[in-house]
């Protein structure tokens, strides 16, 4: 019962991680129907963004007294992480899939594949294609209960992610911008003639799933302690697995997916064996595919043609 309780903190707080970045992909999904593959890649800049910014405000310079990292500059690390990514996002959309917007559909998504690999080569270049340890924005405490061991760490993810999707969750429901965002995912052309300004609102939405997923960047290299530029690969692979799971468009499917591709995950490496944790992902895709196309949450729309 202990190591199945450590597994499931550990695949809940993995879990927690992968929300973050499915709700880039879903978000950008439910307006314009288009899967941003670039997305994984903002994960990994925003990684790397907290980790020149940690080291920026000195951070080796605390590791070295035995001094733990302010509190005050760990959030200011998050902040100017989720900024560039932002800028990153808006950037990507304007030049990238603005033009090819009207295009037909594999358009865009060969586009979204080349921006991955330039921005995963760009990577290797600006940061060295070696794996690098992130810089203990939190030193790590460890608490012991009833034989399960949780850490400060753990705890911040769960607190972090939660803060962020109830954010999320209270922009999209209260504000101006957010019930456009809606307007657009349900009719795109009723939401343009009703005055919105689409390319305002498709703006905004990329640079909030960007700004999640360069959280997301910065709790996985508190999490797995070492980041490299390929990082966004796997991981945004199984962002997107997570988001078809709950029902791609949907913002409470992405949660529930990329949480129960967590627990999957690391129920899979404690009791069959660590070799299997990427591949129990892509057999949870086919069996979703295969089974149930629209996802947990999910609604199946009829397109007129």
């Amino acid at each position: 019962m202990t190591q199945f309780l450590q597994q499931i903190i550990n695949g809940l707080s993995l879990g927690s991680i992968y929300a973050l970045i499915a709700l880039g992909y879903t978000m950008v999904y439910g307006i314009l129907k288009l899967i941003n593959f670039a997305h994984g890649e903002v994960f990994m800049v925003g990684a790397y963004t907290g980790f020149y910014a940690a080291g920026a405000l000195g951070v080796a310079g605390f590791e070295a007294k035995s001094q733990g990292f302010p509190l005050y500059l760990a959030l200011l690390v998050l902040i100017i992480a989720m900024a560039a990514a932002a800028l990153l996002g808006m950037t990507i959309e304007f030049l990238a899939y603005r033009p090819v917007r009207s295009a037909p559909r594999l358009t865009p998504l060969i586009t979204a594949i080349g921006v991955s690999l330039f921005l995963q080569n760009a990577g290797m270049l600006l940061f060295s294609p070696n794996p690098q340890r992130y810089p203990a924005i939190l030193s790590e405490v460890r608490f012991e209960v009833f034989g399960v061991i949780v850490t400060n760490i753990k705890l911040t993810i769960f607190a972090v992610a939660l803060c962020l999707m109830l954010g999320l969750h209270l922009f999209v429901q209260r504000t101006w911008t957010g019930r456009a965002m809606r307007a657009l995912s349900f009719n795109i052309d009723a939401a343009r003639l009703m005055g919105i300004d689409t390319n305002r609102v498709i703006r905004a939405t990329f640079a909030i799933g960007s700004a999640l997923a360069a959280a997301g960047g910065i709790l996985f290299g508190l999490d797995q302690i070492t980041i490299n530029p390929l990082m966004g690969m796997l991981t945004g692979l199984k962002a997107f697995v997570a988001a078809v799971l709950g029902g791609i468009g949907s913002i409470p499917g992405a949660v529930i997916g990329g949480l129960l591709i967590g627990l999957a995950e690391q129920l899979t490496a404690g009791y069959l064996s660590p070799e299997y944790r990427d591949a129990i992902t892509f057999v949870i895709l086919i069996l979703i595919l295969l089974l149930k196309p629209e996802g947990l949450l999910g609604v199946l729309r009829v397109e007129k043609v």
